[in-house]
């Protein structure tokens, strides 16, 4: 037994390479990692943006998914949001995140920046740093070079001290300093801005962690530092390394895109993503990261600027963790199809030419080994393209690469998805209708008597709340000679406003970048009387230059043509609800409930209570019903919601908000709402979200798996390497009914099908055989179950929606 001990310990310190330092450097071609090149495939996976519970079964899905590194920002304001103040704990746990990381095996790329940018509040700056005096962000600024310095080098010595650097035996292998100021350069005056790159190059490489350090989008980062490329499309914009002896590294490479309230989804496909990660490779990149490989939850106030709650929900692990389908499968054959590339990228002549108008091949032969691999790549998106290539000919489809790792037989094509299709779904777990479990507290509005802090002038929101709240009160008490209707109009470049005149509702408006104004007709009171202007940020900006000049809030107030900008204002940062922090269990108690009866009122706090659901599927919450607020549960936010504001296909940006199951206990979980506007709390639900249906989709023509595949198969004529229906279902889930299957030329794809011209009328009985009650199957094109042939000579296609249950 003590025997078998010591090896299983071995192998685990072995596995986490804790027992000795590796040595990390780099040429033009590659990261050399202990003496070897390395192609290395990385996905972001930032540690606030899920949950410790959460972090290992990440990690573990993206090195399932061909993964090699994770890459993760550093937050500053997260971990410092008061000067001096530490807190890295929960969520903020990054070294535990990075030991998770270690523990798969994997490798950590550790953006320190420490501006990230990120659609993170203030760019992950704290904002303390606006009222250091004489500070100029990001700039040859000695009062920001100080604050960074010291910032980063805490940093660099907590990784040192747990060990965490590869030549500690570590698993961060790169680390990044500032992010993409190459935009924002030249807008500092007298090379203020490349004084301060050459700067932070030499301060980060003079913290000698023993790794590489790299800039993104920055084609003048200074010797050693290696310039590395973001976008869509790198393979086709970069520039390329600044110098013949660094690689050509990717280190965002977008697989959605930003975004904002009011905005539709982009979705960007998995053919489009695998295309330009191949063509990067084909021209000698040897580093891709794909931003986000799951992009997770922006909690509580953490989104930058307009931003929505869920973020990069569109990458190949959901916002909730669960793999999304075909992108998650795809590029895990692309990323198997180039590693049996790896020996003639890494050490072999490389070579390109022209196979037509829009046809390239790029080769990589072995200098004496004979290795030899081709990507054969047809950039028209519109026709097929045959080319010859070593008097071979090869189809090509529009906007595709074939990867041919022996230079004979094609291994994958990155149009052809042979992988399945998966569909998520939300189940309704609890209503929360019943009026009787609901009580709400009416926010005070207050008046210019009830403030402390005063000004005679307007003050901008961001300074005076100093990332506190989202919301400021601007009050003003004023004198008036009669009963009279008057026009108010106030111009703000804040996100939203409100006003209440002597405690009464007058009117709501709200802008995006630039300013808006709300101009209502108010009643006013032959005496005195109050105004009340609720200013509202929904997160603060998170890039440009000079950040710490931008500013926000009410500019303007005119009443009847009469300017108040100068009268004496009084302030009040937040709410009285979240000075209390009547979120919490022991908040709530400080404030009287009362019943809510249905009716519904602007500024009001709803509160309830609920069981968890049981089982192990993520969790959601359903605001549809809602207007505009922020959600907590347990006295955890789980973030904004902005459900009133419509995108231009006339629908809310996000509806559903994750509420990770720890934040839960069994029963008796507090439900608390801030809901600004009219919603309507009795419609709400929680769901739980699951992987209800999966899809494949496969012709005679597709590549059968590449996970099978061996170096140096002869791809085309292995007879047992067939195209095939691969179905999985989700864990504790079964193949429980066949929605449709065709065998023959079913027309549409996995979202919307019919049965063609040609039909194997057996098909779903045979499918059904195959796969019902399994968690999962696959069947090959042809297969003998489906016996005759129902159209002899025309390229057949199988077709099978499956329901998961």
């Amino acid at each position: 037994m003590l025997g078998l001990f010591w090896l299983v310990f071995l192998a685990a310190a072995a596995a986490c390479g804790c027992c000795h330092g590796r040595n990390v450097t780099y040429d033009g071609r590659s990261l050399i990692i202990d003496g070897q090149h390395k192609v290395l495939f990385s996905g972001s996976i930032h540690y606030p943006r899920s949950t410790p519970e959460m972090w290992p079964s990440l990690i573990a899905k993206a090195k399932q998914g061909g993964i090699d590194v994770i890459q993760t920002y550093v937050f500053w304001n997260l971990h410092e949001s008061q000067q001096g103040q530490y807190d890295f704990s929960g969520r903020r746990d990054i070294v535990r995140f990075i030991k998770d990381v270690q523990a798969h095996g994997l490798y950590v790329c550790l953006r320190i920046g420490p501006f990230i940018q990120s659609e993170w509040t203030y760019g992950g700056l704290p904002f303390w740093l606006h009222d250091v005096p004489g500070i100029v962000f990001r700039s040859d600024n000695g009062p920001f070079k100080y604050h960074m310095q010291k910032w980063v080098t805490k940093v660099v010595n907590m990784m040192k001290s747990e060990r965490l650097y590869a030549s500690q035996g570590g698993p961060i292998i790169l680390s990044q300093i500032e992010n993409e100021y190459q935009r924002i350069e030249s807008a500092f005056p007298d090379e203020k801005g490349s004084r301060y790159v050459h700067w932070a190059a030499g301060m980060a490489v003079g913290l000698k962690t023993g790794v590489p350090w790299i800039m993104c989008s920055q084609q003048d980062a200074p010797d050693p530092v290696i310039n590395a490329c973001n976008g869509f499309q790198c393979g086709v914009k970069f520039e390329g390394p600044n110098s013949p002896n660094k690689p050509s590294m990717w280190t965002e490479n977008w697989t959605s895109f930003l975004q904002r309230y009011g905005q539709e989804v982009f979705l960007r496909s998995a053919t489009d993503i695998a295309f330009h990660v191949a063509l990067f490779i084909a021209k000698n990149g040897s580093y891709v990261n794909y931003y986000m490989y799951h992009g997770g939850t922006n909690f509580g106030r953490t989104a930058a600027a307009y931003i929505i709650t869920s973020y990069y929900d569109q990458a190949p692990l959901d916002e909730y963790g669960l793999i999304r389908q075909p992108l998650w499968g795809h590029l895990k054959e692309l990323h198997a199809a180039i590693r049996l590339c790896t020996k003639p990228l890494l050490s072999g002549a490389y070579e390109t030419y022209s196979s037509g108008k829009l046809q390239d091949a790029y080769v990589f032969k072995g200098k004496s080994s004979g290795d030899c691999a081709a990507f054969l790549v047809n950039s028209d998106n519109t026709t097929n393209a045959r080319v010859r290539f070593q008097n071979v000919s090869f189809e090509l489809p529009p906007m595709s690469i074939s990867i041919l790792p022996d230079c004979k037989n094609v291994a994958f094509n990155t149009a052809k998805v042979s992988t399945q299709y998966n569909t998520r779904s939300m189940t309704v777990r609890h209503k929360f209708d019943s009026t009787g479990r609901w009580e709400e507290y009416k926010e005070p509005i207050p008046t210019f008597s009830k403030t402390k802090l005063r000004a005679k002038n307007l003050l901008d929101h961001m300074s005076t709340t100093k990332d506190t709240s989202d919301h400021l009160w601007y009050t003003l008490s004023f004198q008036h000679d009669s009963d009279a209707q008057a026009v108010l109009s106030v111009t703000s470049d804040a996100h939203v406003l409100h006003s209440f005149v002597n405690g009464a509702y007058t009117g709501y408006a709200y802008g995006g970048k630039k300013n808006f104004e709300l101009n209502n007709t108010v009643h006013l009171n032959n005496g005195t009387n109050n105004i009340s202007l609720f200013s509202v940020m929904v997160g603060f900006p998170d890039s440009g230059a000079y950040l710490e000049h931008k500013t926000a809030g009410i500019q303007s107030v005119t009443i009847q043509n009469e300017d108040l900008n100068n009268y004496q204002w009084g302030y009040q940062v937040g709410l009285s609800g979240e000075s209390s922090r009547i979120f919490t269990e022991h908040g709530s108690n400080k404030v009287q409930w009362n019943r809510f009866h249905g009716i519904h009122h602007r500024l009001t706090w709803y509160k309830t209570l609920f069981d968890a659901p049981g089982g192990n599927d993520p969790l959601a919450l359903n605001l549809g019903s809602m207007g505009k607020g922020e959600v907590w549960v347990n006295g955890q936010s789980i973030g904004r919601y902005w459900v009133s504001l419509h995108t231009p296909e006339l629908r809310p940006s996000q509806t559903w908000y994750n509420i990770p199951r720890p934040f839960l206990k069994p029963t008796g979980n507090l439900l608390v709402l801030l809901e600004e506007e009219y919603g309507d709390p009795l419609r709400i639900t929680l769901g739980s979200i699951s992987i209800s249906k999966v899809c494949g989709h496969v012709s005679e023509s597709h590549l059968p798996p590449v996970m099978q595949s061996q170096s140096g198969v002869n791809y085309n004529k292995d007879l047992a390497r067939r195209p095939k229906v691969q179905l999985h279902c989700p864990p504790e889930r079964n193949i429980s009914r066949i929605l449709f299957a065709s065998f023959g030329t079913p027309s549409g794809d996995c979202n919307n099908y019919a049965i063609g011209n040609c039909h194997l009328s057996s098909s779903r009985a045979i499918v059904e055989k195959a796969c019902l009650g399994k968690k999962k199957c696959s069947i090959r094109l042809p297969d003998q179950a489906f016996g005759r042939d129902p159209c002899p000579g025309i390229p057949k296609t199988l077709l099978i929606d499956a329901q998961c249950t």
